[in-house]
């Protein structure tokens, strides 16, 4: 059976709570000479942290890729909207029918210039997944997102999306509404804008989902995000009718960063800090708009038309090779 999150890194977590318990015995120690012992003892629990964590993540297989990019403790959307942006204003609603809050969306500024920019957004804890619907979009989030491509294209403002979901909602009152078609026109709007657009993966990329608001001209991803057409579980119940095969599902599935790159799918990887963008959620986000910058600035004098159109031939080719 594959290995849990919390299972995976419960060595280094120990490691972690080791050191943090020395570092307040150490405050609170009066003896000179005992605080500097115990200073010490953290000091060699921290070179052994460091040192467990440059091997682990060195040598990562895809299913502990698939844990890393559902850490709790991951970044999400609203997380780099606050580290890459100033300004933002969220828009609510898909002027059809309701708000929904796995997708957050708004206007914002880069480097002092106007975008449009959405994502999946999971949820904290048990009280905010539940309103965010764990990530999975609803059809009013994907118009809610057309909306806001149309908003980007009336204004000649560039839009970057992040995606992080394990896939569109499946349930009986999504489909009731529409979830499919809702995706398509999503999907065909981005592929009709004439303004550039960036699409960062920063977790799970997972499905249709996923793709209803990464058909950018730039695709970029994370070092240890995923993008898959399914989630591993959700294929080991097909193929294996076990779940708990995630771990081989994963392996044939090749949805690693660096398999997307190989295959052509996204454009580019995005280096995360040592141990993952939940360790330092700062320089992730560093990084994260440092590539979303240099992005944009490849677009820098191509007119709309040709923009369009790259965007159109570089999906085109996704899926064609050569013998």
């Amino acid at each position: 059976m594959a290995k849990s999150y919390k299972e995976w890194e419960q060595p280094l977590i120990d490691l972690e709570e080791n050191i943090a318990k020395l570092r307040e015995r150490a405050r609170r120690e009066i003896d000179p000479s005992k605080r500097i012992a115990i200073e010490n003892l953290a000091v060699e629990y921290e070179t052994r942290a460091n040192h467990y964590i440059e091997v682990m993540y060195a040598r990562l297989s895809p299913w502990e890729k698939v844990l890393v990019a559902r850490a709790d403790k991951r970044p999400y959307t609203q997380d780099y909207i606050s580290g890459c942006f100033s300004d933002f204003l969220p828009l609510a609603g898909d002027r059809r029918c309701a708000d929904d809050q796995a997708i957050l969306g708004g206007v914002a500024k880069l480097n002092g210039k106007g975008v449009i920019v959405l994502g999946h957004q999971k949820g904290r804890n048990i009280q905010e997944r539940q309103v965010r619907n764990f990530g999975y979009a609803r059809p009013e989030g994907y118009r809610k997102a057309t909306r806001l491509f149309e908003i980007a294209e009336r204004f000649k403002m560039p839009v970057v999306t992040f995606v992080d979901t394990p896939g569109a909602d499946a349930g009986v009152e999504a489909e009731s509404r529409g979830i499919s078609e809702a995706i398509a026109a999503s999907m065909l709007k981005m592929f009709e804008l004439t303004v550039p657009s960036v699409s960062v993966i920063i977790g799970e990329g997972g499905s249709g989902g996923a793709i209803g608001i990464a058909c950018s001209s730039k695709v970029l991803i994370l070092e240890h995000a995923i993008y898959s057409v399914i989630a591993p579980e959700g294929c080991a119940s097909i193929l294996w009718r076990a779940a708990d095969r995630g771990a081989d599902a994963a392996k044939a599935l090749r949805l690693t960063a660096q398999s997307a790159l190989e295959f052509g799918l996204v454009d580019g990887i995005i280096d995360e800090p040592k141990g993952g963008a939940h360790r330092d959620p700062i320089e992730a986000a560093t990084s994260v708009r440092e590539a979303i910058i240099s992005a944009l600035a490849g677009f820098e004098g191509k007119s709309g038309a040709e923009i369009k159109a790259e965007r159109y031939a570089k999906f085109r080719a996704m899926g064609i090779f050569g013998e």
